[in-house]
């Protein structure tokens, strides 16, 4: 039968997670320690109900039956990452073999189960001792990653062929450096730059070390949570609000990565305030030269801006927000559980302007999701009936299907996540799954929504 939504041949149906957030093993199969492990023991308080990283869903253990899970839903790919202090413990030196197993095990038995494996590098989860060296802030960290990188396409390669160098590389920028909500909890603008900066150079090494292997088919890219910044009204100063914050926050790793130089505006900005990093003169050839194949979307929810009401106090650290002021509009559309806006069209001016400003740049949704707490109340019969999820997807495919058919060269949909996972400092407070977990006994049982996905997938449409 004819779907009113088809999607184009090969479609990626599938979803994302990360090491960090669903392997747990922190502490078995010769991982070394990174950053999540060393704040946990920290600042257990900083995590809800001090639930930390070292269990997290037991992928670590349970793969071959969450593989088969995903298989039985419909999934024909699906993104992980490697654990870089799992790999590398300390992140320099021995390759751990025991690591080499158990992502060559999780790698052969997606291709058994005909999934795709799509494998990303570095997803927050800095080694713990390199971060003592200053993380991304230090230039022998940059060149380590790189190290770390070609080692996994030589080991991996063979079989592995969509890599991406980083997951949403501001977010570490954001969160340790600007505004404290990840380890180190540094409050300096300039220092967050710098740590912008080297994450750029690190995935420009990566991808030439990429470059100088010749693996069959490969492609390499980068995944970025690309967050529209909307002005509250057609006024100069909202409309200009906007293009700044989309500066900071959009186009300072779009334009490195796909345009291969930084936006001259935001050189500029950075510069008349004293903010800009430094670097050397042969790196901008390097980011010139070393542009992705293809392109992984993280869309969650817009940012909505307008100009500012009160001029900066000059005396505070500098920051993206001297520049413009978050907007509340009114009447719009909440997932109330999580306190984000749902605006599906988003994912289409994405990628009306990945197609308009970017070449056209081959790119799929690489995460979007619906985070809702204490999901057992919408229990029926033993399974979690999430309408709601569902709804959501359906939502954004609807606006995926109509840029889609304008033209833009999108490849494939991932929800993020598979199943039910360790959310950073959120714990397991917002579940994102197509698979339910329970925390305390690891067991898996599919929600509603696995059963549309795995129908989805199938008829490639609905």
């Amino acid at each position: 039968m004819a779907h009113a939504y088809s999607f184009p041949k090969d479609f990626w149906w599938g979803s994302a997670v990360s090491a960090t957030q669903i392997e747990g093993a922190a502490n078995e199969g010769g991982k070394g320690k990174n950053i999540w492990d060393h704040w946990y023991e920290l600042e257990p308080n900083r995590f809800f109900e001090e639930v930390g990283p070292s269990a997290t869903s037991d992928f670590y253990h349970r793969y071959q039956d969450d593989i088969a899970l995903m298989k039985a839903i419909g999934h024909n790919s699906f993104r992980f990452s490697i654990s870089w202090s799992r790999l590398i413990p300390g992140g320099e030196g021995e390759v751990n073999k025991e690591a080499v197993a158990f992502y060559n095990n999780v790698i052969d038995e997606l291709i058994a189960n005909g999934i795709e494996p799509f494998v990303n590098l570095f997803h927050f989860d800095m080694p713990f001792e390199l971060q003592e060296k200053g993380g991304w802030e230090n230039r022998e960290v940059v060149e380590l990653y790189a190290q770390y990188a070609a080692a996994c396409y030589d080991l991996f390669g063979d079989r592995v062929k969509k890599w991406f160098t980083f997951n949403e590389p501001i977010v570490p920028v954001e969160g340790g450096y600007l505004y404290d909500f990840h380890y180190p909890n540094i409050v300096d603008a300039r220092r967050a730059f710098q740590v912008a900066y080297h994450t750029v150079l690190a995935h420009a090494l990566a991808v030439a070390a990429f470059r100088t292997r010749s693996i069959e088919d490969g492609k390499i890219g980068i995944i970025l949570n690309l967050t529209p910044s909307y002005p509250r009204s057609d006024h100069l100063g909202d409309q200009k609000a906007a293009a700044i914050a989309d500066l900071f926050f959009n186009r300072s790793f779009l334009d490195a990565v796909v345009l291969g130089s930084f936006p001259k505006e935001l050189v500029a900005l950075l510069d008349e305030y004293g903010q800009l990093p430094t670097y050397e003169k042969e790196d901008v050839a390097l980011i010139n030269a070393q542009r992705i194949d293809l392109l992984g979307v993280n869309y969650y929810q817009p940012r909505r801006v307008k100009a500012k009401e009160h001029l900066p106090n000059p005396a505070s650290p500098f920051m993206p927000e001297w520049f413009f002021d978050h907007y509340d509009m009114p009447g719009r559309k909440m997932n109330h559980y999580r306190g984000w806006e749902i605006y599906e069209k988003g994912i289409y001016d994405i990628m009306v302007n990945l197609k308009d400003n970017y070449g056209n740049i081959e790119s799929f949704v690489s995460e979007n999701g619906m985070g809702v707490q204490n999901e057992e109340r919408f229990m029926e019969n033993g399974q979690i009936q999430d309408k709601y999820r569902i709804e959501f997807i359906k939502g954004h495919l609807k606006w995926l299907h109509q840029a889609i058919q304008e033209g833009c060269n999108v490849r494939g949909y991932h929800l993020w996540t598979f199943m039910d996972n360790w959310s950073w400092t959120n714990a397991y407070k917002n579940r994102y799954g197509f698979i339910s977990v329970d925390v305390q006994t690891q067991k898996r049982t599919p929600k509603k929504s696995a059963e549309w996905i795995k129908a989805v997938s199938q008829q490639n449409g609905f």
